[in-house]
């Protein structure tokens, strides 16, 4: 349940402070999700590589990345998550997406997106609930993610991104290949009411 790294309020609306004037949680912190991302993520990096983890939150992916040997950084829209990934040791940007990259200068981008399937009607009012939502069918921020990576891919990079059998891992490849990207499956994970899948993306 997880993800923060899309478009959001712009500084200064207000909206998403309204976490804040409450007290609670506004990173989405390590979970069964990014454990399992990061695992992948691991085993696919090697020293000196360029990657990048989007809607980074707390920084955990990118600090695995980073202990494998990559040259690691992190964006996310969220400042606070930003705060609290360069805490991490994180090189972290506000961004969103991939937008503040230039081209093909990634060997690994990985996402742990929002992909909970939330009703068009619940407008999220902070952080952790722009994290954590993914819109009517969960793809929210999947499918502009889809869109957009393959352009900061280098030739031979890789895009790892992690879904729920709620937002229906098949639909997420075909919309894939329909922007240039061809998936493969390479860890899952099952849970109680679903099952968490590592999607990996190379251009076509």
């Amino acid at each position: 349940m997880r993800g923060d790294g899309g478009s959001g309020e712009t500084e200064g609306s207000g909206r998403p402070a309204l976490a804040d004037q409450r007290g609670v949680e506004s990173v989405y912190q390590p979970a069964e999700d990014s454990a399992l991302l990061a695992r992948a993520v691991s085993e696919r990096v090697d020293d000196g590589d360029r990657t990048l983890d989007v809607g980074t939150g707390s920084g955990f992916v990118a600090a695995t990345m980073a202990e494998a040997g990559a040259d690691a950084v992190g964006v996310d829209v969220n400042p606070l998550a930003c705060q609290q990934a360069r805490k991490r040791g994180v090189t972290a940007v506000r961004g969103n997406l991939v937008d503040p990259f230039r081209d093909e200068v990634f060997d690994l981008v990985a996402f742990n997106p929002p992909y909970l399937p939330t009703p068009a009607e619940k407008e999220w009012d902070d952080w952790m609930e722009h994290a954590l939502s993914g819109g009517e069918d969960g793809r929210r921020l999947v499918d502009p993610f889809l869109e957009s990576v393959g352009r900061v891919l280098a030739p031979d990079g890789e895009a790892l991104l992690l879904v729920s059998s709620l937002t229906d891992p098949d639909a997420v490849r075909e919309y894939a290949r329909q922007h240039g990207l061809v998936g493969e499956q390479i860890a899952s994970e099952k849970h109680p009411y679903e099952r968490l899948v590592v999607l990996r993306f190379v251009r076509n």
